[in-house]
């Protein structure tokens, strides 16, 4: 089979924009120092690993009922829009160890999201047309923990504090030396090269 040379071209393109976009990620991540003071926000509690695993298999209920309050003030739509936003700056939590491996390069973005949904919960336990709901889901949750033995699993980032001031990206630098995630990467690269093939390779120039 003979390659068109626009199906070389269409893939050459995205390769350098796959490259570029994860050197300016890395860029802007080599910018921005751990030694300066948190940034303003709402503070978020850290989460230990054991936790984050438990909360996890939570996250869609605590979602759930957040998106069943009719009324809501300030506070809870930052903690909601946060963990919204940090769920898709850790891309969904689809790579492949990004909860359970503490070496992959999404597993602080894991913590933040995570700890943003229990925070989100807790205040949710506050709101009156929350309270009963958050503070039975906190039961389950709290029994599930002592079950597991959660707050005794710890990693790198169970000490870490997050804030709605500021977004825990990916360590886009990493993501080469950590083999899971290279191969998902890889795996996503293929996927995209073999559809663009299937939508404008096969296509024969038509004659006259």
């Amino acid at each position: 089979m003979r390659w068109p040379p626009r199906f070389f071209a269409l893939a050459a393109n995205f390769f350098l924009a796959s490259a570029l976009l994860v050197t300016l990620a890395a860029s802007a991540q080599a910018h921005s120092g751990s030694s300066t003071p948190p940034p303003p926000g709402i503070q978020i509690p850290s989460l230990t690993h054991g936790q984050m695993a438990v909360i996890a298999g939570y996250r869609g209920d605590i979602l759930a009922l957040a998106q069943a309050q009719t009324v809501t003030d300030p506070t809870f739509r930052r903690l909601y829009n946060h963990g919204n936003l940090q769920f898709t700056y850790c891309l969904w939590g689809l790579m492949p160890g990004s909860q359970g491996d503490e070496e992959s390069p999404f597993n602080e973005c894991s913590h933040a999201y995570l700890a943003t949904a229990k925070a989100l919960l807790t205040y949710m336990a506050t709101m009156p047309t929350a309270q009963r709901q958050a503070k039975a889901l906190i039961s389950d949750i709290d029994a599930d923990m002592v079950r597991s033995g959660a707050s005794w699993i710890l990693c790198q980032y169970s000490g870490e504090a997050f804030s709605t001031g500021a977004v825990v990206e990916p360590r886009w630098r990493d993501m080469v030396f950590h083999l899971p995630s290279l191969a998902a990467l890889l795996g996503t690269v293929a996927t995209l090269t073999a559809a663009a093939w299937s939508i404008f390779g096969g296509r024969r120039p038509r004659t006259a």
